[in-house]
């Protein structure tokens, strides 16, 4: 990639993170604070490069991909997809100066010597079965979230990265931004004070955004491999809206909850140092995309969090609406006893509170509101109500610094920031968000042993 057009491609995605994490509106006499990456990786030669492949040639599947060879440690070397026109477009894209591999079998991407790792961006039923078999096959695996279909098989894919020892990171690509890691200093700081109250939003108002997802002319049973898309779940006749909108069923996704809060829960988790909540609950519906799918575009999620060593017991709430006719933003709300963050992952509003100590004597108070009618009230020294970290405009974004992490655990073995349990950890209530809505009823979760209690 040459220089300018890395450029041109880092800057459009550094505004896709943007558009992805909008931000509330910073008030304009707020002190700005610029927020940088102190240090990029170190540029690796042509013969230094880790080979990877990605399985799932989709958007996901191929922003994935420019970002990881954004990072200049990587290079990609093969493409595997159930669509031929997905394929096509892969070495078009990819294979220019180079042929890469094309396949319809994963399978055959794992038994090659030339692949080091994966990105396993295909639709959510196949995650856990595909990062699982290329863990097995001694490849390091970058898996989108959420990472697991079903509860029952995050088990088994943290088990599988631990026995293996292989380098295993969860797609949400905001757990490495500047945002994220500036929110968790404020937060150890005590910059709000006693956490009690955390809520995140999602809008979007757009048929791309509620996964009306384009259908090509010419998808048929001769270019799609639908048999293999089916895999394990219920055989259907070739439907091509089930396979390029795959979110809207159940059979294939995880709704909302588990496009999208997953991103929230993964946030706040790391921010605070938290496992996850105890109680959960929800409520919503299909309120305008009314197309055939299976799943609500509007759901609103609540959750109970414990208290443990690292924060105070908390609750949460969860939005997202894909009728939004207002905005097409998201962002992460920190609130405590002395203020509170609006948390996006290029950017951190932090407003301050006068600090009220509670419980205070009456005695005193009374005491001190005499002095005040009899002098007035002495002055006190004040932080300033509000303050806004933002990145710098030269920023590369989230998504190339997850890779950039991502990449430097399969050099070293040194932990990733979102392995298989942390992953699963923000997905589990997720999917327990979802029963809750399919049952209409409160579930308990138990987030040390990651496992449904009640």
């Amino acid at each position: 990639m040459s220089g300018e057009s890395r450029r041109s491609f880092v800057t459009k995605l550094a505004a896709g993170s943007l558009a992805i994490a909008g931000r509330p509106a910073a008030p304009s006499n707020a002190p700005v604070h610029s927020l940088r990456r102190a240090t990029a990786p170190p540029h690796r030669s042509p013969n230094d490069l880790i080979q990877f492949a990605v399985i799932g040639a989709g958007g996901m599947g191929v922003t994935d991909a420019d970002a990881a060879i954004s990072t200049k440690q990587a290079k990609l070397v093969a493409a595997c997809d159930l669509y031929d026109g997905r394929l096509a477009k892969a070495q078009e894209k990819f294979g220019k100066d180079e042929p890469i591999v094309t396949t319809r079998d994963y399978r055959e991407v794992l038994a090659r010597d030339d692949v080091d790792a994966v990105i396993v961006a295909t639709p959510d039923h196949w995650h856990r079965r595909i990062a699982i078999d290329a863990l097995r096959a001694g490849k390091a695996v970058y898996v989108e979230k959420p990472v697991v279909h079903d509860l029952a098989e995050g088990p088994q894919l943290v088990a599988a990265q631990r026995e293996t020892g292989r380098t295993l990171e969860v797609g949400s690509q905001g757990m490495s931004s500047l945002g994220n890691e500036q929110a968790k200093t404020l937060y150890e700081e005590g910059a709000i004070g006693v956490l009690n109250y955390a809520e995140g939003f999602w809008a979007r108002n757009s048929p791309g955004g509620a996964w009306q997802y384009d259908i090509p002319e010419d998808a048929s049973e001769e270019t799609v491999d639908w048999d293999r898309f089916l895999g394990d779940t219920p055989r259907r006749p070739f439907d091509p809206i089930r396979f390029f909108r795959w979110r809207n069923y159940v059979d294939y996704g995880t709704g909302v909850s588990g496009d999208l809060f997953v991103h929230l829960f993964s946030s706040l988790h790391f921010i605070v140092g938290s496992l996850g909540p105890t109680r959960i609950m929800a409520t919503g519906g299909l309120r305008f995309w009314k197309d055939g799918r299976e799943v609500p575009d509007v759901v609103l999620g609540m959750f109970d969090y414990p208290e443990t060593e690292r924060h105070p017991p908390f609750n949460l709430s969860l939005r997202a609406n894909f009728v939004d006719g207002t905005s097409g933003s998201t962002f992460l709300r920190l609130v405590g006893s002395e203020g509170a963050m609006d948390v996006t992952w290029t950017e951190v509003t932090l407003r301050k509170n006068k600090k009220h100590e509670p419980n205070r004597d009456p005695f005193a108070s009374r005491e001190e509101d005499e002095r005040e009618a009899r002098y007035g009230k002495r002055r006190e020294m004040l932080p300033p109500a509000e303050a806004v970290y933002r990145a710098e405009e030269d920023y590369w974004g989230a998504h190339i610094d997850h890779f950039n992490n991502f990449f430097e655990g399969v050099r070293s073995g040194t932990p990733v920031v979102e392995d298989a349990a942390f992953g699963f950890r923000a997905a589990g209530p997720a999917l327990v968000c979802n029963d809750c809505l399919a049952r209409e009823t409160i579930r308990r979760w138990d987030p040390v042993n990651m496992k449904l209690v009640g």
